[in-house]
């Protein structure tokens, strides 16, 4: 082997192990787990690379993408530096954001957090079910106008937005919770051990910068990969052009859609699939796999038929027994030579077993 080849296949060797030492298996831990908390700082810390820049696309649509049932909670920024027609774009994005999701009580729940120097939930996730009235609610969001405690506004929406009595979702039902954060300045407070708890939680965090923000936060509050979840845009007037990428980042991909094995119907489930067979048939063990039910027939006899059939079979051993009784009566007259012919036969006159008369 080629020494330049050799060196190329350790650093590949040295690259995956660190992505599996950044990158570790997620596990369903308690939101307080201090090792965990740790964990997602560490990941965060070693993840504060620039991000890649981002090519949007406003026009790129998939006609297999649907919105997958959310618990989302948008945490916007109103403070003094978010002059008020920009705050005007901001409702306008989170009104755009509404239209492409699948909005009901079964499918996406939004709130929103407004905040500045002070934190105000502006409506929770069980306010809305119906995109009307919480585009409604948006428009009449109003600014702050005074600092920026960014950390102070997270903890908000875990410990009062992000809760059963909020309207969110409980954990067996599996549904996934999203913050997205939108802001324009440095936090006042700190985000980094907030965003770590949120997020091992079980809340997936989006961090969107604008203008002035502050890179290394919005990298400390956003999930890993950064790739994924940290945006930024130079002016408020494109933000609306985030939309499209936030739709094909949240939405869901039908696995049906995407292929299956299923020999008959397969069932959306979620982010899965299960089978079911057509009217006749049971799914097997395998559950992909169809077999034709089983009918059993059960013959019932008709009670008139049955009584026919008594009465005919009582006629014909009757009949049998009669019969019988005449042959043997038949035999013996025969035999001892008395048997009257009957009709025909003169009085008096016997025939003898050698039948002479």
């Amino acid at each position: 082997m080629k020494p330049s080849l050799w060196s190329l296949l350790t650093c590949a060797s040295l690259l995956l192990a660190h992505v599996r030492a950044t990158y570790p298996p997620h596990h369903h831990q308690g939101a307080g787990d201090p090792q965990l908390i740790a964990a997602q700082s560490y990941a965060q810390t070693r993840n504060n690379g620039r991000p890649p820049i981002r090519t949007l696309n406003p026009a790129k649509t998939d006609s297999q993408c649907r919105s997958r049932p959310l618990d989302l909670v948008f945490i916007i920024d109103s403070s003094r530096s978010v002059r008020p027609g920009e705050f005007e774009k901001v409702k306008i994005f989170l009104a755009d954001m509404v239209d492409t999701l699948d909005v009901g009580s079964e499918g996406t729940r939004v709130a929103v957090v407004n905040y500045a120097s002070t934190v105000k939930i502006e409506f929770l996730l069980k306010d809305h079910f119906n995109k009307p009235d919480m585009k409604k609610a948006i428009s009449r969001i109003e600014p702050l106008a005074a600092g920026t405690m960014t950390g102070l506004a997270i903890k908000t929406a875990v410990n009062d937005a992000f809760t059963e009595e909020s309207g969110a979702r409980p954990r067996t039902r599996k549904i996934s919770k999203v913050a997205i954060i939108v802001t324009d300045g440095r936090p006042q407070d700190q985000v980094e051990e907030v965003s770590a708890a949120a997020r091992a939680s079980g809340i997936e965090i989006y961090a969107v910068g604008v203008d002035r923000a502050d890179m290394r936060s919005l990298q400390q509050m956003a999930s890993i990969p950064l790739e994924d979840h940290v945006f930024y845009v130079e002016t408020y007037g494109v933000i609306e052009k985030l939309t499209s990428k936030f739709r094909e980042t949240l939405c869901g991909l039908d696995p049906c859609a995407m292929g299956h094995d299923c020999e008959h119907i397969c069932v959306n489930s979620n982010a899965s699939y299960y089978c079911k067979c057509r009217n006749g048939y049971i799914l097997n063990a395998d559950k992909k796999t169809c077999s034709l039910k089983q009918v059993k027939v059960e013959v019932v006899e008709d009670p008139c038929k049955c009584e026919a059939r008594l009465a005919f079979q009582k006629q014909t051993q009757a009949t049998i027994q009669q019969l019988t009784a005449k042959h043997i009566l038949c035999v013996v007259s025969i035999r001892t030579g008395f048997f009257n012919l009957g009709v025909g036969t003169p009085r008096g006159v016997a025939w003898n077993s050698n039948g002479v008369a």
